[in-house]
């Protein structure tokens, strides 16, 4: 690990410690990945699409970090217990997520149950799994849910996406609750609009121009920008925090409506 670590500072109670990630075979979920094997964290990556988690651990490992694929399709709560129970991370980063765009009206059944069932159900059912591993061995973690803005404040045409993310939010704050107990720490990470190949496009539209002019800073967010939120809350220096949102959105929260 020491040329994979060299030219960067490494956080408090990470290194040889363990994360899972889920969605970790695109967009934030392989930032995230590269983030922590860079602290000497061993990654397991979760996600449905094996060839591809296939290929980030190959990357990782390649530059002397740890990794490790897991298929695991989170809306399934046989699969996250099949794959999870026993396991037991340091880390666990609800990361999979999924939208649906239209209007409230036009939003299909199937459209709001996989968002619901993504978004929400699935974070509760890896953090319900591996949070009980954890107990059951007699150790305390770190669980980051990785919420959105839009779970604090809405916009339009994403109705299922905003609630799934609000139920994030609240999810957090009940889980902490329960779990503080067990040395447990349940925290939200809330992006606001990060720039990944999903979005590119459309931010580059007219649109998606007008959209970044609201953001007070100007500009998207990179992954980087959630670099040291991300870390403080995996890190030791986040042993006092639980039930938590923090909000990366470049004062978009605050901005005047």
């Amino acid at each position: 690990m020491a040329d994979f670590t060299s030219q960067i500072a490494q956080w408090p109670g990470l290194s040889g410690g363990s994360a899972i990630i889920t969605g970790g075979s695109s967009g934030l979920g392989v930032h995230f990945a590269h983030l922590l094997a860079a602290q000497n964290v061993k990654v397991t990556l979760a996600a449905r699409r094996v060839d591809r988690l296939d290929e980030v651990c190959r990357d990782i490992c390649d530059a002397g970090g740890e990794a490790e694929p897991l298929c695991l399709d989170v809306a399934s709560a046989a699969s996250v217990e099949d794959a999870l129970t026993g396991k037991v991370f340091d880390i666990v980063i609800n990361n999979a997520g999924v939208t649906a765009t239209a209007s409230a009206f036009d939003l299909s059944a199937n459209s709001i149950d996989q968002v619901i069932d993504i978004n929400l159900k699935g974070a509760f059912h890896v953090a319900r799994t591996t949070a009980r591993s954890m107990k059951d061995a007699g150790v305390g973690g770190s669980i980051i849910n990785v919420a959105s803005i839009l779970g604090l404040r809405v916009a339009g045409q994403v109705s299922a996406y905003s609630a799934s993310k609000a139920g994030l939010v609240q999810l957090t704050k009940a889980l902490a609750l329960e779990w503080s107990r067990f040395g447990i720490r349940v925290n939200a990470l809330c992006p606001g609009y990060i720039e990944t190949d999903l979005n590119r496009d459309f931010f580059e539209s007219e649109a998606g121009k007008a959209l970044v002019r609201r953001v007070p800073f100007r500009r998207l967010g990179q992954p980087e920008d959630l670099d040291g939120p991300l870390l403080l809350l995996a890190s030791d220096h986040s042993r006092f925090m639980t039930g938590t949102e923090i909000a990366v959105d470049g004062g978009h929260l605050v901005s005047s409506l």
